[in-house]
């Protein structure tokens, strides 16, 4: 009897062992209650201070348009067949969105982890994938947000359309996405404040302000515009112009190809990273 008491319990833990192998949760292959709670609670970050981080942006970008226009002047020529203003708005719009995107993913877990609540998102069962899309709605979430409010501002003050709503919505996606993938990286790897600002003012924002945001790579010298190529924000800002004038420097197909690519290895080495406890569990 005890023999057979013992190969039975021996038996539930071998069933036990393949079901936690095979990745078999009580709670299914999906938590889907702890996911919907942490994209829940990234949304709810940002929300709760909306002048912050949505009103703010806004007259942000309202104050780059103003200045560049009386900056440069009424009589400045038409770029790519457009008005300058027309032009110019685009890439505010996506800069605005990517540096909101970036911001929403790594100052949530930079300030988990100086607070020392950094437990409080890793103890649940919830998977590495789960991790990475639970901050991911949180930085799409704000990124269209803003993106959103800022069209709609531009629209009843320059009065800017969409040429191809589907590219824009598409790029901008793809831009919070990415950004927030890197915010994710940055809040990882980062231990103090000091770290993350250098992180932003050395890598973020060059990336964003040499990348077509205010003028088109066409102008630039040969060998810039070469290097501009290499900068996958020049094929964001790129493709959400086209979606909103309908004009590009580059093959709005090779840059959705090229982001979407670039996207996918961010948000593949976020998944690396939490599936480690890099510098998280330490």
């Amino acid at each position: 009897m005890a023999q057979a008491k013992k190969s039975t319990q021996s038996g539930l833990e071998t069933g036990a062992d393949a079901e936690l192998a095979m990745g078999v949760r009580r709670f299914g292959r999906v938590n889907w209650l702890g996911l919907y709670t942490l994209a829940l609670r990234e949304v709810l970050r940002f929300t709760t201070v909306w002048t912050q981080t949505v009103l703010a942006p806004l007259i942000t970008a309202g104050l780059f348009l103003t200045i560049f226009t009386l900056a440069i002047g009424p009589n400045r020529g038409d770029v790519m067949g457009v008005p300058f203003i027309h032009f110019l708005a685009p890439g505010i719009l996506t800069m605005t969105v990517i540096q909101n995107a970036f911001t929403n993913t790594s100052s949530s877990l930079l300030v988990s982890k100086i607070q020392g609540n950094i437990v409080d998102t890793l103890m649940p069962p919830l998977s590495p994938l789960e991790l990475v899309l639970g901050y991911m709605a949180g930085a799409l979430a704000r990124g269209l947000v803003v993106a959103v409010a800022i069209w709609i501002g531009m629209a009843l003050a320059v009065g800017l359309g969409l040429a191809h709503p589907t590219y824009a919505l598409i790029f901008v996606t793809l831009g919070a996405l990415m950004l927030g993938g890197l915010g994710v990286i940055a809040g990882i790897v980062s231990q103090k404040f000091d770290q993350m600002a250098a992180i932003t003012n050395f890598i973020i924002t060059p990336l964003a302000f040499l990348s077509g945001t205010f003028y088109s790579v066409e102008g630039l010298p040969a060998w810039f515009r070469g290097l501009t190529h290499f900068n996958p924000v020049f094929y964001l800002i790129d493709g959400v112009r086209y979606g909103m004038i309908g004009r590009s420097d580059s093959s709005p197909v090779l840059g959705l190809v090229i982001v979407s690519a670039v996207t996918f290895t961010i948000l593949l080495a976020c998944w690396v990273l939490f599936n480690r406890g890099t510098k998280l569990k330490s």
